[in-house]
């Protein structure tokens, strides 16, 4: 899981909104809100960018290696 939907809808923001922003479609901020897909390292910067939050806070799972 992941913190997106959470900050979006603290913004205000529809996932339409978010996604306009980044330049993507609404079913692929819906994807990566789910967890079924994660960002591409450029939308997680941008993400990052206008949200101010780190892409590790908000996509902590995809930074979680186990050794």
């Amino acid at each position: 899981m992941n913190k997106l939907k959470e900050l979006r809808e603290d913004q205000g923001w529809t996932q339409k909104d978010l996604a306009n922003k980044i330049n993507v479609s609404q079913k692929t901020v819906s994807a990566w809100e789910l967890g079924t897909r994660t960002p591409a390292p450029k939308y997680m910067q941008q993400i990052e960018d206008i949200l101010h939050v780190s892409k590790e806070d908000i996509f902590f799972t995809a930074f979680s290696y186990k050794m």
